[in-house]
């Protein structure tokens, strides 16, 4: 098929979590024999921090004005199958009236932030990316989170045929390998500062942190405050660039996960970095979420926590359960959650989709997970 798409970025990874997930999809799509165009608005913070020009079957469209790619986003139109618009596409509204009035066979809304979307609606904000008339005109809405995040979309933003695409690993890039000195630690965590996980942050991170001096901690991500309280065994790394994340996780003796506040309460809505992690076979220590247990098994392939004091017994863990543990997730990684997986699903949605859509009077339900088309 030719896939053409309208997203926020997949040039840069810096400060947002759709990068890397659109990196890995699309690999796996064009390994499949698929051709994408993605158009990215060239925005100037995603400019000076690229960390990626070029990716082998991906037409990658920077431009500064919507104008300035309308002949060329409606010409890529004309002979493509599937057309995608996705959350916080800055020019989402505009790519919404031009691919739902074309001829595309399947014209699909992806929501990799389906929690903040449904949040911010249900309190009557303006969700600058969505349509006011909502997401009934599109053929198919795709969702980062499962659950009842799916249904919800379907009676409150009036989507017809809903389905969940999760994040990936990709196994060519996640994967172990060797330590590197800059990032060696007992502990480390890798993510953008967000006002809505500093809370368990500061539970699970900063407070083992004071409580083992002498261990060495980093944080790697962008955007935290001056007045993030550091401690003197916390070592700060403002940007470390994909291709560094598997030496960064390799490097730790454990590294933490936390999921947003939106993400946890709705449930099945795992961070894409959570498979990174385990696919570069680091044990994780993350919080509890509904639906976790849906992408790994708790205490055989991840280590959970709720407190400080559980984070104390995890670091200091036996090397052989450590390791017992980072093996087991890396193995349902590579089983359950890589990009060739994730696209064999979409492949799979849309045959469904394509299947049942003149026989369907009501929804085909999927499992709890929130797979299959509602």
């Amino acid at each position: 098929m030719k896939i053409v798409i309208f997203g926020l970025t997949i040039s840069s990874s810096w400060g947002n979590g759709h990068a890397t997930i659109w990196r890995g999809l699309c690999r796996a799509l064009v390994k499949r024999g698929h051709k994408i165009t993605f158009f990215e608005k060239d925005v100037p913070y995603y400019a000076s921090n690229r960390d990626l020009t070029e990716l082998p079957g991906v037409d990658l469209v920077l431009y500064d004005d919507w104008e300035d790619i309308l002949s060329k986003a409606s010409t890529e139109l004309i002979d493509a199958e599937v057309a995608m618009v996705t959350s916080y596409c800055p020019d989402s509204i505009k790519a919404s009236d031009l691919v739902l009035a074309s001829h595309v066979q399947f014209r699909i809304f992806y929501d990799l932030d389906t929690p903040v979307t449904l949040k911010d609606l249900s309190l009557g904000k303006n969700v600058p990316y969505i349509m006011k008339e909502g997401l009934g005109e599109f053929d198919l809405v795709l969702s980062y989170t499962g659950g009842i995040a799916l249904d919800l979309l379907r009676s409150n933003l009036g989507a017809r045929y809903t389905a969940a695409l999760y994040g990936s690993a990709d196994p060519s890039t996640h994967k172990p390998v060797d330590k590197v000195e800059e990032y060696m630690c007992d502990f480390s965590y890798l993510g953008t500062y967000a006002l809505d996980r500093q809370a368990l942050l500061e539970r699970l991170f900063i407070e083992p942190a004071r409580l083992f001096p002498e261990k060495r901690f980093i944080i790697g991500g962008s955007m935290y405050p001056q007045d993030f309280p550091w401690t003197n065994n916390i070592w700060y790394l403002a940007h470390i660039a994909p291709p560094r994340h598997p030496a960064f996780y390799c490097s730790s003796d454990f590294t933490l996960n936390i999921t947003r506040g939106a993400m946890a309460e709705m449930g099945y809505c795992p961070s894409g970095r959570l498979f990174e992690a385990a696919a570069c076979g680091v044990p994780i220590i993350s919080d509890s979420w509904t639906g976790l247990d849906y992408f790994f098994e708790p205490g055989k392939e991840i280590i959970i926590v709720e407190n400080s004091s559980d984070v104390i017994d995890a670091l200091n863990m036996s090397k052989e359960k450590r390791k017992k543990i980072s093996e087991s997730a890396r193995e349902r990684v590579l089983k359950d959650h890589i990009g060739e997986k994730r696209a064999i699903e979409f492949e799979t949605i849309l045959d469904e989709y394509y299947s049942n859509r003149k026989l369907r009077s009501e929804n085909y339900v999927g499992n709890n997970s929130g797979s299959g088309l509602r």
